[in-house]
């Protein structure tokens, strides 16, 4: 199950790439776009959860915002993601599923290093949701990365279409990870 945390798809270039290269290498994987299904944060919890409960592998995939997930994914974690269904001592119902971390960013990524712009190395902003994989029993088993996507850079046609390409790679490179579990 792949889940498409990016607030609005339509404008994308980079995650909207990446999601339609999983489709179709794993036409197969039920695609959650949350800004189609969710726009008005109004998360169908049980729906939601029946999906998780049918997924052995889950991705996150979305754009780094303001150093973190977007807020649509985060509620859709807070509101799904329940005590006693997800964690605490009857809460098992992720136990054992294998969770991606499959980001963008639209600052290069020498600027997310310790003596970078951002003071922060990239791996250090997914700390939140590794713990809540291992809050929830889950096995975090890798991220895979893609920087310099950002949409100043939609101006310039080579800029543009050096994005569409290093964002297809990115999805081969989920797919050669989920391909290893």
């Amino acid at each position: 199950m792949i889940i498409s945390g990016h607030t609005d798809l339509k404008n994308s270039v980079a995650n909207k790439t990446i999601l339609e290269e999983l489709h179709k290498m794993i036409p197969h994987a039920e695609i959650d776009y949350l800004d189609c299904l969710y726009s008005d944060f109004q998360i169908d919890i049980k729906k939601e959860q029946q999906k998780l409960e049918k997924a052995d592998i889950l991705v996150f995939q979305f754009p780094v915002f303001w150093y973190s997930m977007p807020s649509l994914l985060a509620r859709w974690m807070e509101e799904t993601f329940q005590h006693g269904w997800s964690h605490g001592s009857t809460g098992d119902k992720l136990k054992g599923k294998k969770l991606i971390i499959s980001l963008t960013t639209g600052a290069p990524k020498e600027m997310y290093q310790h003596d970078g712009a951002m003071g922060f190395e990239i791996e250090e902003y997914l700390s939140a949701i590794i713990s809540t994989c291992k809050l929830c029993q889950m096995e975090y088993v890798g991220y895979v990365y893609t920087d310099k996507v950002s949409y100043a850079s939609r101006n310039d046609p080579k800029l543009l279409e050096d994005i569409v390409n290093r964002s297809k790679e990115h999805a081969h490179k989920v797919v050669e990870l989920i391909n290893t579990l």
